[in-house]
This record gives C-alpha cells, sequence and structure tokens, in this order.
C-alpha cells in the first residue's frame, strides 16, 4: 500500500474500460469533451485536465469541516460568500487592480463565462481570431453562437518584438481571443514584463479590437514562477474593451466544484453584466465557503499543493516518455497538462490513441486542438497530469510498453 492508497492489484480489480479503438463512442466522437467522457469509463483516464489527485493534508482538514461548512453558508449573505471568493482568488494571484475595481462576475464553470462572452459577440456581429491549438470546446462554444472565426496560429506571437507587426498583417478579425498560458503547450504572453501581451494590448488599441483573454490556466504560471503581473492595471490603463475569464477547476482536488471570474473592461461592464443575469443568478454559496477555503490554503503554502502534483508527475512523464517516439515539448508554464510531438512518421495521434487505449489508458490526440487543420494535430497527444502520482506511475509504464512497440 502506497501513501495515495493504491496498488497494482488494487488498480487490476477496477472494472474492464467498455470502449476500446474501434468502438464509435471513440473513433466518432465529435469534440474533446465526447473523449473525456469515454475516458472517465477508463482504468487510467489522461484525458480531462480536471483535478484528479488527493487532498493535501490541509486540504482534508476542509474537507472534515464540510458540515460546519454547509450551516456557515446558511449564516451569512450570498453577498458575502461572493466578496469572499473574489478578494481570495484576486489576492492569491497578485491582481491589485481587480482586488480592487471588485467587478468579477461569477458562474459554475468557465464555459458559462465563455458562453456569456460569445453571446456578446454574436450580439454585435463580431468575428474572432482564436490562438491555434488551443481547446476545442471555445471553437464550438463560438461556432455555435455563429460567431466567424479565424486561425490565430500561436507561433506567430513567438516573438515579443514581432507580436505588433505580424497582427497587423494578419489579423483581420473584430477581436483577438487568446488562451494563457495555452492549453495545451503551455505558451504564455504574461509572463515576465509582459512584453508580449503589452504588443498585443497595444494592436487591439490602435485597430480597435475587443481583447478576450482565458486566464483558465493561470494559476500554474502563479505556482511556477512565484508571482504574477498584474494584466489588469495594464488592460484598464490602455482603455480597450476587453473581456478576461479566470476559473478555480483547473487547480484544486474539489470534485468539480468551481467558480469562474468573468470581467468586462469598463464600457462593456454594463451590457456583459446584462447578458450575465439572464444566464444565471448566482453561484451555491456553500461552493463558494468551499472554493474559498482552498484558495485561501494556497495562500498559506505558497501554492506548494499545486505545484507539487504538477512538478511531480510531468518529470515522470518526461523521463518515461520522451525518446524515439514521443518528444516533450518543453512548456513556457509547466501547467497540469503535457503535450507531446510523434516522431516517427508512419504513426499519427489518432492511431496512437488508439493502441493505448487498448492497454486502458486514455490520452486525448491532437488533431482537435488544432481546430482549423486537424492534420497538424496528428502530430502531437496530450497527457493530463493532475493526478495521484501513483497511479500516474503505473500509468506511465503502460504508455511506455506501447511506445516500445515503435521503437523497433
Amino acid at each position: 500500500m502506497t501513501e495515495a492508497g493504491i496498488t497494482e492489484i488494487e488498480v487490476s480489480t477496477f472494472p474492464e474500460p467498455s470502449n476500446n479503438g474501434g468502438d464509435p463512442a471513440v473513433r466518432g466522437a465529435a469534440d474533446l469533451t465526447q473523449h473525456e467522457i469515454q475516458a472517465l469509463k477508463t482504468r487510467y483516464n489522461l484525458a480531462d485536465a480536471h483535478t484528479h489527485q488527493r487532498q493535501s493534508p490541509e486540504q482534508e482538514k476542509i474537507v472534515a469541516r464540510l458540515t460546519e461548512l454547509w450551516h456557515e453558508s446558511e449564516d451569512h449573505t450570498q453577498a458575502y460568500f461572493e466578496d469572499r471568493l473574489r478578494s481570495a482568488f484576486f489576492r492569491l494571484h497578485r491582481q491589485p487592480t481587480a482586488l480592487h475595481m471588485d467587478r468579477a462576475l461569477l458562474s459554475y464553470s468557465a464555459s458559462v463565462s465563455t458562453m456569456v462572452a460569445a453571446m456578446y459577440l454574436r450580439r454585435h456581429g463580431m468575428s474572432v481570431a482564436l490562438v491555434e491549438p488551443c481547446f476545442d470546446n471555445l471553437t464550438d462554444l463560438l461556432r455555435n453562437m455563429q460567431v466567424p472565426l479565424e486561425a490565430l496560429p500561436e507561433e506567430s506571437l513567438a516573438d515579443p518584438a514581432r507580436v505588433y507587426d505580424r497582427l497587423a498583417e494578419g489579423c483581420t478579425a473584430d477581436a483577438v481571443y487568446l488562451v494563457d498560458p495555452n492549453n495545451p503547450t503551455g505558451f504564455t504572453l504574461a509572463s515576465g514584463g509582459m512584453e508580449g501581451l503589452r504588443e498585443v494590448v497595444r494592436f487591439c488599441a490602435d485597430h480597435g479590437r475587443l481583447l478576450v483573454l482565458d486566464f483558465c490556466f493561470a494559476s500554474f504560471a502563479l505556482a511556477a514562477e512565484g508571482t504574477r503581473a498584474d494584466v489588469y492595471a495594464l488592460l484598464e490603463g490602455s482603455g480597450i474593451e476587453y473581456l478576461a475569464i479566470e476559473d478555480t477547476g483547473k487547480t484544486w482536488p474539489l470534485q468539480d466544484a468551481k467558480c469562474a471570474l468573468l470581467t468586462a473592461g469598463g464600457s462593456l461592464q454594463q451590457e456583459i453584466y446584462d447578458l450575465h443575469t439572464s444566464v444565471l443568478l448566482n453561484v451555491s454559496p456553500f461552493v463558494l465557503n468551499v472554493v474559498a477555503r482552498y484558495v485561501e490554503d494556497s495562500i498559506e503554502d505558497g501554492m506548494e499543493s499545486v505545484r507539487r502534483i504538477v512538478r511531480e508527475n510531468a518529470a515522470t512523464a518526461r523521463n518515461t516518455l520522451h525518446g524515439p517516439v514521443l518528444e516533450y515539448q518543453e512548456p513556457m508554464v509547466e501547467t497540469s497538462v503535457a503535450w507531446f510531438r510523434i516522431r516517427p512518421g508512419h504513426l499519427t495521434a489518432s492511431r496512437l490513441q488508439d493502441e493505448l487505449l487498448a492497454d486502458e489508458v486514455y490520452v486525448l490526440p491532437g488533431t482537435y486542438f488544432y481546430w482549423s487543420a486537424p492534420e497538424r494535430g496528428e502530430r502531437f497527444v496530450r497527457v493530463a497530469l493532475a493526478r495521484e502520482p501513483e497511479m500516474f506511475r503505473l500509468a506511465m509504464d503502460r504508455m511506455r510498453k506501447v511506445l516500445m512497440r515503435h521503437e523497433r
């Protein structure tokens, strides 16, 4: 028995997976979320980026107080818990401007916040330049709202000194939509002095473009670097119109209890608020109370519980898988997913996914992330890292055995 409480014997008693690579539910999946649904039935689910690790010792203390927290949620106003969550979140993330503005709108998930942003874009007939690669539910939400899309290649943003010119040359859309750090690559424009992000903001200011920023993985930048630049000071000082989405869902092991935060730049605030209230009234005060405790715990431990899992499993994945078949793509920010390039020309992401699934390991193919050019994604697979380390090591051993077939 390990500290995680997982052994090879115990894992072998889990139900057999109900799908294999030939199953239409897998081969015919319309999007990455449908793959993730199938992965939930699989012994080694390395598909979704949700948090599946166990509690830290301090987090266990929060779990032990759930009954107390429930009753506490009955004793205070909704506004009290909303304020507590906003305050804790932006204090943790070192965002004093957002904390002072106090206008983030709370919802149950980042998808809800994204839907509100998409409603605004659709209402105003705006087209969007969306970063590629990215998680495909952004594409799907925007397309389902009939928002015209054009691809904004991530590599075009790689050199801060050229970001402005590359956007001026190739971006014709009404809005620029970025994910920072990006899922799946860990690319960021917001680290250090934010030179790249400053150039994007300057372009939007000069050309009258709306900037939409998905910061749902920003906690990993905070965990990796120990700080995070005040992006809201940059945004507010620029005078541009912007929407910024933050999230707790990828950070803490909360059984998918979470909260997203949507902040709109000055002139958009009232209209976004009106759209937001057409979608929901409030987030459960109990959920807000519990999530806030986890955020406050991370303030106390300096994000150590988050950092430890990501670093340990990233190192395991890199050390086990990097080689003749898979090339670990070193991220600018180490997030809760690892991105691997497939080296052999004969091997595709779709085929490798099938082979791994036959051995009860579920990873995501890169095809869906490259939403405008799926063939480019056949060279990549994504591995989720937010798992209990002992289980993750067993999954890596399974993957390694499959990869060895292609090393001859």
